[in-house]
């Protein structure tokens, strides 16, 4: 299994001329404090829905009667 490192593509968009270079560690770095930060992100809004649909049946109404009682 070959693992290919990430790259970085520059454009500059006055001349378009583009570069295409490797990244930095300190960049791989980044890239996996992005990726780890939008999947707890994800995790956490998917656990908010869950709480609010087992909420909404407990209580017996709908999102939209829900909506309703909120406006």
């Amino acid at each position: 299994m070959t693992t290919t490192k990430p790259q970085v593509k520059i454009v500059n968009c006055e001349t378009g001329e583009e570069i295409v270079r490797d990244a930095t560690a300190a960049e791989i770095a980044q890239i996996k404090v992005d990726a780890d930060n939008a999947a707890k992100a994800k995790a956490e809004a998917e656990a908010k829905e869950t709480a609010k649909a087992a909420l909404l049946t407990k209580l017996g109404i709908t999102a939209e009667e829900a909506q309703l009682l909120l406006s």
